[in-house]
C-alpha cells in the first residue's frame, strides 16, 4: 500500500508540472495554429537563467523562478515579432521550420557556453527536505513546484475565461478575420499568446532549477511530453492539458515501478496513439 501510494504522488507531482510546461504550448497551438519546436529550449534557457542568479546572486530559486517567467515572458514575445510573425501566411511547415532553427541556436549556444555538464545548484532553501505522508515520502522541492506550477495554470485559466483579454484571445482562436472586424488587434494577441507561452514554461525552468541538473538536453524530453500533452487533451484546452498531463504523470509513474523503468514512455506514448485514433481532436479539443 506505502508503494501504491508513493507511485501515485510522484505521478500527480511529475503531472502537474507537465502540465504547466505544455500549457503555454497548448495557448500557441490552439490561437495561432502554430508549433513552437523551441518550446523545451525555453525552458533550458530559463533553468541556465535561475541556476546562474542563484550561483551568482545568491538567489534562491524559489524567488527566481519570478525572474525566469518574466524573462521568457519577453523571450516569447521577442521570438513571435522576429521569426513567426514573417513566417506566418507562407509555407505551412515555415513556422515549425523556423522555431526548430530557433530550438538548435538555443541549444547549441547553450553547449558552446556552458559546456555539455550537468549543473545542479546546491545550497537551496529546500534542498534534500522530505517529509512522510500516508507511509509515502515526498519531496518538498517537487511538492512546492507542483503547487506553483497549479496556481500559476489556474491563474492561466482565470485569464483566459474571465477577462476580456481572454476573450478577445479566445475570438482570435475562434475567428480571426471576425476578431478584427469586432476592433480586436489580433497581432498584439497573437504577441501575448506567445508571451504568456514562454512565462509558463519559464516559470516551470525556474522551479525545476530547485531539484533537477540544468545541461543543453534538458528541455528535450520535456518538450516531448508537452506535445503529446496538448495533442492528447485537446488543442487551446488549458483543462484538457491539465487532465492529460495528469494522466500522463501517473502512466509513466505507475508503469515505470510496477512494469520496467525503460518502457514507462511506451505506455505513455502508446495511450496518445489511441486517444488519438479514436479522437483526433484530443479529449477537450474544440
Amino acid at each position: 500500500m506505502d508503494n501504491f501510494v508513493q507511485v501515485l504522488i510522484d505521478g500527480i507531482l511529475s503531472g502537474l508540472l507537465y502540465a504547466l510546461v505544455a500549457a503555454g504550448l497548448s495557448l500557441m497551438w490552439g490561437v495561432m495554429d502554430v508549433i513552437n519546436f523551441a518550446h523545451g529550449e525555453f525552458l533550458m534557457v530559463a533553468m541556465y537563467l535561475c541556476y546562474w542568479i542563484g550561483e551568482i546572486l545568491g538567489i534562491d530559486p524559489l524567488f527566481s523562478w519570478i525572474a525566469g517567467g518574466i524573462f521568457l515572458f519577453f523571450v516569447g514575445a521577442l521570438t513571435y515579432k522576429l521569426i513567426i510573425k514573417n513566417s506566418l501566411g507562407k509555407a505551412a511547415m515555415a513556422p515549425l521550420l523556423a522555431t526548430f532553427g530557433l530550438s538548435m541556436l538555443l541549444k547549441n549556444f547553450c553547449m558552446n557556453r556552458f559546456t555539455p555538464n550537468f549543473r545542479l545548484l546546491s545550497g537551496t532553501i529546500m534542498e534534500g527536505k522530505t517529509f512522510q505522508f500516508a507511509g509515502a515520502i515526498v519531496s518538498v522541492p517537487q511538492l512546492v513546484t507542483a503547487i506553483f506550477s497549479l496556481v500559476v495554470l489556474l491563474g492561466v485559466y482565470w485569464l483566459i475565461k474571465k477577462t476580456r483579454v481572454g476573450w478577445a484571445i479566445q475570438a482570435t482562436a475562434m475567428d480571426k478575420e471576425a476578431a478584427e472586424l469586432m476592433g480586436i488587434d489580433t497581432e498584439n494577441i497573437y504577441l501575448l499568446v506567445f508571451g504568456i507561452g514562454g512565462a509558463c514554461v519559464g516559470v516551470a525552468g525556474g522551479l525545476m532549477t530547485t531539484y533537477l541538473a540544468v545541461h543543453p538536453e534538458v528541455g528535450s524530453l520535456f518538450s516531448l511530453i508537452a506535445f503529446v500533452v496538448v495533442a492528447l487533451g485537446g488543442f487551446g484546452s488549458i483543462p484538457g492539458a491539465l487532465f492529460a498531463a495528469l494522466l500522463i504523470g501517473l502512466v509513466e509513474s505507475f508503469t515505470g515501478f510496477y512494469v520496467a523503468a525503460v518502457v514507462k514512455y511506451v505506455a505513455v506514448f502508446a495511450i496518445y496513439l489511441v486517444v488519438i485514433l479514436i479522437r483526433p481532436k484530443g479529449l477537450f479539443g474544440w
